[in-house]
């Protein structure tokens, strides 16, 4: 009986036992198990160079707490999406067990070069106290195994769950781009306003109006946009990916994601300052302020379905539907 005109569960279950596994199979399970185990232990012990007295020696460890920590210094809580990173990232990966199961295996030379240069990235940034360096190479390392035992056709279908990863590295140098973010985000928010009539003044980052029963509120760090630029960025990346036919489209649908947040930020913004204008501030700060930010991203992932659908549109096709229309009339 032909096993690949079983269901996938049969396959897997038939074809692929530990019983029906060849001697080589295993060998190259073994080493790859084992050197996977040493790169985790590499990390873990050797990771972190960085403040290793109060965080530990663990990259990963230093990883998760970024994740967690809140303080300005440290993030803000701009990264605690990196919790859903790691699982998304697997899932992506199990969803492509049966392509993975039936590629073509065989070690890489390629694969080998591309551990060697991960291992010289995570020397490089312990011995410079970069721990995201580190963190990179760790990253680069858990697809450069797979590429090195199975070859080419493994590692092209675990590309893209492994790059995912990336999300979850705190680049915090990211947070000294919020102040050019805080500033856009007013003085566009200003002009808005007073496009609409209601007379305001940018002072930095202070929005103030002027016109009766007036609003003064500053935008101030949690306000940059930076943590749903963060996040936007992942979910577009994920939506892109499964969406999508060919790279350019890709890559496309995943930087729109930059604007796209900037956009929702500004309106969340100038919609506070009319609320403020209406109701009075004391209510624009307090609960529309805490829960304008899920209804702005809310929109903002409509518009990303909304890109998506039309780079997903095949105007030739249409175009020529519209001509045959034309032409039966």
């Amino acid at each position: 009986m032909d096993l690949f005109k079983k269901s996938d569960s049969t396959i897997w279950s038939e074809r692929y036992r530990l019983a029906a596994l060849g001697k080589d199979d295993l060998t190259r399970i073994g080493l790859f198990t084992g050197a996977f185990s040493l790169m985790f232990v590499m990390f873990h012990f050797v990771g972190n160079t960085t403040d290793a007295d109060a965080k530990g020696r663990s990259a990963i460890l230093w990883m998760i707490s970024r994740w967690s920590d809140s303080s300005i210094s440290m993030g803000n809580g701009n990264y605690s999406h990196g919790w859903l990173i790691f699982p998304v990232s697997i899932f992506i990966a199990w969803l492509n067990r049966n392509e993975l199961i039936r590629a073509k295996k065989r070690t890489s030379k390629v694969g080998l070069a591309v551990i060697i240069f991960a291992c010289l990235i995570h020397y490089i940034g312990a011995k410079s106290q970069q721990t995201r360096l580190s963190l990179l190479a760790f990253v680069l390392l858990i697809w450069g195994l797979p590429f090195y035992f199975y070859g080419w056709q493994v590692a092209k279908r675990i590309l893209f769950p492994c790059a995912f990863l990336i999300f979850a590295i705190p680049f915090n140098f990211l947070d000294r781009k919020t102040f050019a973010l805080r500033l856009l985000a007013a003085n566009v928010s200003t002009g808005i306003l007073n496009g609409l009539g209601i007379k305001t003044t940018c002072d930095g980052t202070q929005i103030e109006s002027t016109a009766g029963g007036g609003f003064r509120f500053g935008v101030e760090d949690p306000c940059s946009g930076l943590r749903s630029l963060l996040a936007m960025t992942a979910l577009t990346a994920v939506y892109a990916y499964f969406t999508q036919k060919g790279v350019l489209k890709k890559f496309l649908l995943f930087f729109s994601s930059i604007p796209l947040a900037i956009v929702g930020n500004i309106f969340r913004i100038t919609t506070i300052a009319i609320v403020a204008q209406a109701f009075g501030q004391e209510i624009a700060g307090g609960l529309y302020h805490d829960y304008s930010g899920y209804l702005v991203f809310s929109i903002a992932i409509g518009l990303m379905v909304a890109l998506g659908a039309l780079l997903s549109v095949n105007f030739r096709e249409m175009v020529q539907k519209w001509k045959q229309s034309l032409s039966d009339l």
